[in-house]
């Protein structure tokens, strides 16, 4: 992997990344250790973990505690952020320092919190980028690609199809627990899917359908999920509209469907992503096909996390469809990571709701 070389508009300083020992954290600290050699430094909750490892002890539950770790570095640059704070107070830490943020976070009431500090990163001159991974992330990339090219969206559907073998990280395993006990008014949608066939796809809160409204001005984005294995996703939406699932807000139960979760391996490790976007009688969709979603997500915050030491995207808070260096993002991991892009422009037909 080569190295990158910062000039003199290049950022100097340490990467932190948070949960750096988890499936996705590994993936951004290998990545970017081999980007800027020697300046990448894991953190997580378990100091011995991370004295093996040469990082450092990090919670993000207390945000003093983290502006402590902080300012004993000294030189961090940039925060990533690979597991979900409770609220925005790790965000707020890190720009009143001046230190940008990339948050892979998808629960749309924090993103909401951290976007609502903008003022306060632009006046510390920090930046901070979020909906960074595949969903939200890269959907939102493909979401603007087919509403530019029906010349502005009436409608967005996004589908997300999941790989149920794949050795998810304990947290994204747990959020997904807790948000199947989430309200939905949307119904099921046929979408074909590259390499996967005409899945049924279920609607599921995602943030990315959250904020799209916001930054592309559509107003109507609805975001489906469905695993690879057919009969695994038949059966936990089937549990979900019995409304067995609601008591996954139970710490307790959450523990033990997360558990079980993580022990259930039906499927591979593909996952497609697809953004239909639809305005009066024109129809376009983009989709995207790979294989290690963790991966794939590592990989997106690292590349978010390098433009942001060597491009200088302008301070604030953004999500990713809202910079312009960052459009061209899925056609450098399917040059470079072995994903595929596919353009499916035509008749919507295929993905009538059901």
């Amino acid at each position: 992997m080569t190295t990158v070389k910062t000039g003199e508009s290049g950022i100097a300083g340490r990467i932190l990344v948070v949960g750096g020992y988890g499936a996705v954290g590994e993936v951004v600290t290998a990545t970017l250790a081999g980007w800027f050699p020697g300046r990448v430094l894991p953190g997580g909750r378990d100091g011995a973990r991370a004295r093996r490892g040469g990082g450092v002890r990090v919670d993000v539950t207390d945000a003093d505690g983290f502006g402590q770790v902080l300012d004993g570095l000294g030189d961090v640059a940039v925060v990533v952020l690979c597991v979900e704070p409770p609220d925005s107070g790790i965000a707020r830490t890190c720009l009143e320092r001046g230190i940008h943020v990339v948050d892979i976070g998808a629960t749309p009431r924090l993103l909401d919190a951290v976007a609502a500090l903008h003022d306060t990163a632009v006046n510390a001159g920090a930046t901070a980028v979020l909906s960074v991974g595949v969903a939200p992330g890269l959907t939102n990339l493909l979401a603007r690609r087919a509403h530019e090219a029906v010349g502005g969206a009436a409608r967005l559907d996004l589908t997300v199809l999941l790989g149920s073998g794949e050795r998810h990280g304990a947290d994204a395993v747990r959020w997904t627990v807790e948000h199947l006990a989430d309200p939905v008014t949307a119904r099921p949608r046929r979408t074909p899917l590259p390499g996967h066939g005409t899945r049924t796809a279920h609607p599921f809160p995602f943030s990315d359908q959250h904020t799209l409204p916001g930054t592309l001005g559509v107003p109507q984005v609805t975001t489906r999920l469905c695993l690879d294995s057919r009969p695994l996703t038949a059966t936990l939406f089937a549990l979900r509209r019995t409304g067995l699932l609601r008591a996954a807000r139970r710490p307790r139960v959450q523990r033990l469907l997360t558990g079980a979760f993580r022990g259930v391996h039906l499927g591979g490790d593909a996952f497609a992503i697809r953004a239909d976007a639809t305005r009066d009688d024109r129809h376009a969709a983009r989709a995207l096909t790979g294989r290690g979603q963790s991966r794939v997500t590592g990989l997106v915050a690292a590349y978010v996390t390098r433009d942001l030491l060597t491009g200088g995207p302008p301070p604030g808070v953004h999500h990713i469809e809202q910079l312009p260096a960052l459009a061209d993002l899925p056609d450098t991991l399917a040059a470079e990571h072995g994903i595929t892009l596919h353009s499916l422009d035509g008749d919507p037909d295929g993905a009538a709701d059901r």
